[in-house]
């Protein structure tokens, strides 16, 4: 994956680990962005619609930003600071349940090498330290293998199946309900992550 050349980071970092961190939506990243999940077609659908334009990216990261029941990264290579996907916490309900549902997706050039496995252990660290959560939920489509594969190497417990459980592509898709705890996370988790998504 061609890169740009090494030098400071476009904006401090969230979250860091050896390969990866975790950056904010910025407006600056709109064709970054749109144009990784034009080249990823192919890798996401048909889980996953992220924007492709930079129009809708900007109501997206906009949507992001602005809601506190959501908290979103961008993952970037350390390296040359390309987007390699991203990764974010929605429906943060706070009170007694204190748990928010994933939602992530990486990018062509960047799945299987471990980057969001990485990547997704920092973010763990934000929502059960910075954050203050208790639960994660990630809930994935029975056939999506490398997305079931990345939060079982995170920790996550499969803890039930729900039909007809969100509507996506304009369907009705059942998923599986993955959840981990604060008591459940492994420190540092996918820092020293091998292969995989």
């Amino acid at each position: 994956m061609p890169g740009r050349p090494a030098g400071p980071p476009p904006v401090a970092p969230v979250a860091e680990g050896p390969r990866t961190y975790l950056s904010p939506y910025r407006p600056e990243d709109a064709e970054e962005f749109t144009a990784r999940a034009r080249e990823s077609r192919g890798l996401h659908r048909p889980w996953l619609f992220p924007p492709q334009e930079p129009v809708a990216y900007a109501g997206y990261a906009g949507r992001i930003a602005e809601d506190p029941a959501r908290a979103g990264y961008l993952v970037r290579i350390r390296a040359d600071h390309r987007i390699a996907g991203f990764i974010n916490i929605n429906n943060i309900v706070r009170g007694a349940f204190l748990c928010g549902a994933l939602g992530y997706g990486a990018f062509v050039g960047a799945a299987g090498r471990g980057l969001m496995s990485e990547a997704l252990g920092l973010v763990v660290g934000e929502a059960f330290g910075p954050l203050g959560l208790h639960r994660l939920e990630a809930n994935i489509q029975p056939g999506n293998a490398a997305s079931i594969a990345l939060v079982r190497r995170a920790g996550f417990r499969l803890e039930g199946y729900s039909p007809a459980f969100l509507l996506i592509d304009g369907a009705w898709r059942d998923h599986e309900r993955w959840a981990l705890t604060a008591e459940g996370a492994v420190p540092d988790a996918g820092r020293g992550a091998g292969r995989g998504a």
